[in-house]
């Protein structure tokens, strides 16, 4: 194991820190279109910008998604795409790049099924750095944060408009690597925050925790990932640069020359777009 085998996510995070910016985090479903395609947009990530990169773990119902990723984990799993192929993936990805930070983004049903224990320490051994499960509330998430903090892997919870005072301080209960805030009310893809809004409600989080804050749902250009990086320590993109790979593949599913190009230069973009500014705190 590399030397940044242990705590990748806070590594990144201080290290972002240190250069006064925000962090661009990117989201991409495992096995779309194809497991050579979506390997490929894996490892270039890192060298557009991406910071840290949620790897989705393609599910039959996943229904915090809006149509974007929906059709992207229908399409993986179309593919073949499985848990355990999912994992093979991060430790690919991980023969080349020992520093970028991974987190697997999915819902509970496949993991419950792979047995919680089991999967942490395989998902460990692959070496993914943090997990990130939609629809497995706090109080009900023992059974997964036991063994995956025993092995080292960081269990990031979500906030949304709708959490008050009462419920934030379940959520940050066990939350590890970072909060995710979800800037808007609904699912993946439809409409995008207020900027308003999330900035006062990262600024009411960072009252209650010193987990970094990323925020995701809505954003889509590099514009609105500049509005976000003034406020939280990382931007979260994933239904703009899933829609690029299913505008990229033909009429039988297959992708088009220049597809994976095309996810890297919007990968660039949004990059770009977050290090026109400083970060939350930075001196200007």
């Amino acid at each position: 194991m590399s030397a940044f085998g242990e705590q990748r996510i806070a590594r990144r995070f201080a290290a972002l820190r240190q250069q006064g910016r925000s962090g661009l985090i990117t989201f991409i479903t495992a096995g779309d279109p194809d497991l050579g395609t979506s390997m490929e947009i894996l490892r270039r990530l890192p060298a557009a910008g991406a910071d840290l990169i949620e790897l989705g773990i393609p599910f039959s119902d996943p229904m915090a998604d809006g149509p974007a990723i929906q059709a992207a984990s229908q399409r993986a799993l179309r593919a073949g795409q499985t848990l355990r192929r999912t994992l093979g993936m991060v430790a690919a990805f991980r023969q080349a790049d020992g520093e970028t930070p991974i987190v697997l983004m999915g819902y509970y049903n496949p993991i419950y099924s792979y047995g919680p224990k089991a999967f942490a320490a395989d998902a460990k051994r692959a070496g993914v750095d943090g997990l990130i499960v939609v629809d497995l509330p706090p109080e009900e998430a023992e059974e997964l944060y036991r063994p995956a903090y025993a092995v080292g892997l960081d269990l990031i919870f979500l906030a949304a408009p709708t959490t008050d005072e009462g419920r934030l301080p379940q959520v940050l209960a066990h939350a590890r690597g970072f909060l995710y805030y979800v800037s808007i009310s609904g699912v993946t893809g439809t409409h995008s925050a207020d900027a308003g809004e999330v900035e006062a409600a990262v600024a009411w989080i960072r009252q209650h925790t010193e987990l970094p804050v990323a925020v995701g749902f809505g954003i889509r250009t590099p514009e609105q990932a500049a509005k976000i990086a003034a406020t939280a320590d990382a931007a979260v993109v994933g239904s703009a640069l899933v829609g690029v790979i299913e505008r990229g593949l033909g009429a039988n599913g297959a992708p088009s020359p220049g597809l994976v190009d095309r996810v890297i230069e919007l990968t660039a973009s949004l990059a770009q777009g977050i290090r026109t500014v400083p970060a939350h705190g930075s001196a200007e």
